[in-house]
């Protein structure tokens, strides 16, 4: 698999999560993986802070999906589902590192490969991707999880209230600040 997709930024991206919603579950979950591996790796990749602790939380994610995959005829947004449990995945690999600040990615050098992975895009592209990420890593962890939830996982306010077990209206401001910061971030680079 390649993991050129750190953070995708594209919101013409759709929900493949419940397309369908037909076949046996083992076969809709594997579907459903594989439409949103990018988006899930990428969210992962900044909960954990790099791409070997990210590739284990994602395979976890998988395995704990698939011993659960009789649940899934209960499950209303399979998609959400799936990011629920690669959020608590990534958690617990961040917080076994003993890094639950991501310092793994505040090395420069990791973030020139991060921008050398991206596709031949213009410079002034990486540029911006690169203060981007500076600025998500500079994001608290509550925030950054809110923040993936809604890019990565496409997922609704109230989607993310109810699997971080927060209000809507703490999920909306935490949402906000979050764009705030990355939007101060870009203006004065």
């Amino acid at each position: 698999m390649e993991w050129t997709t750190f953070i995708s930024m594209d919101p013409s991206n759709t929900n493949h999560g419940d397309q369908g919603r037909q076949g046996h579950p083992s076969e809709l979950l594997e579907r459903t993986f594989f439409h949103s591996k990018d988006r899930l790796f990428g969210t992962l990749y900044f909960l954990v802070g790099n791409g070997d602790d990210a590739r284990e939380a994602f395979q976890e994610t998988f395995a704990k999906c698939w011993r659960l995959r009789r649940n899934i005829a209960e499950v209303s947004d399979l998609k959400a589902w799936i990011f629920r449990i690669a959020l608590g995945a990534g958690r617990d690999f961040r917080d076994a590192a003993g890094h639950p600040h991501r310092t793994s990615l505040a090395d420069p050098d990791a973030l020139s490969l991060l921008a050398d992975d991206l596709s031949q895009a213009d410079a002034a592209r990486r540029e911006r991707m690169t203060v981007v990420r500076k600025a998500l890593m500079r994001l608290r962890p509550n925030e950054l999880e809110i923040f993936l939830l809604r890019q990565n996982a496409q997922m609704s306010y109230d989607q993310i209230a109810q699997a971080i077990h927060l209000p809507v209206g703490i999920v909306k401001t935490r949402m906000r600040l979050a764009l705030r910061k990355l939007r101060e971030a870009l203006e004065a680079s």
